[in-house]
């Protein structure tokens, strides 16, 4: 159901609203943690951030999860070698989070996890901590990877470890 707030919220954030929250060194803390994070174990992490969809996408009911989804193709979060990406994506104007991983670790973590760190990112952006609550779930996913996805000696970097703004 679409809700006029939520539309407006959309039509009205500017474009560039995400940089008040994740300014340069923030994106580049981030960027270091993914870093130090993929030495640690064989998984690959993408961090994607999204001031607001197209408004008319949310008039049409589009949800921040089903652009979750979208963003994991499109982003080849789908595509490592051993079935272990994770997506963590961000929508300002939702105020919402959402974890995918690849079907090589959903095997093996359940949701109620990923639910678990979702909730610490978003009460930490809730107190305008945006950094903080990056680096904690980066933090989280690290050790979700670590005890299923230890690190070998062979493990290639398959995606890019700086964090995606997404732009329209």
């Amino acid at each position: 159901m679409v809700t006029f707030k939520r539309w407006w919220r959309h039509s009205f954030i500017p474009p560039w609203w995400w940089l008040r929250q994740f300014p340069k060194a923030t994106l580049q803390q981030i960027e270091q943690a993914i870093t130090r994070s993929e030495r640690t174990h064989s998984g690959e992490l993408r961090f994607a951030i999204e001031a607001a969809l197209p408004p008319l996408l949310v008039w049409r009911g589009y949800r921040a999860a089903q652009r979750a989804i979208e963003l994991f193709a499109s982003l080849g979060v789908w595509d490592t070698e051993d079935n272990c990406g994770v997506l963590i994506y961000v929508l300002l104007a939702d105020r919402e989070v959402h974890i995918l991983a690849d079907r090589g670790i959903a095997k093996r973590v359940p949701p109620a996890q990923w639910q678990t760190i979702v909730e610490a990112m978003q009460t930490q952006f809730r107190s305008g901590q945006f950094q903080q609550g990056a680096l904690l779930g980066i933090a989280q996913v690290t050790e979700l990877l670590n005890q299923y996805f230890p690190a070998t000696a062979t493990h290639p970097n398959q995606l890019p470890n700086a964090p995606v703004i997404i732009r329209h």
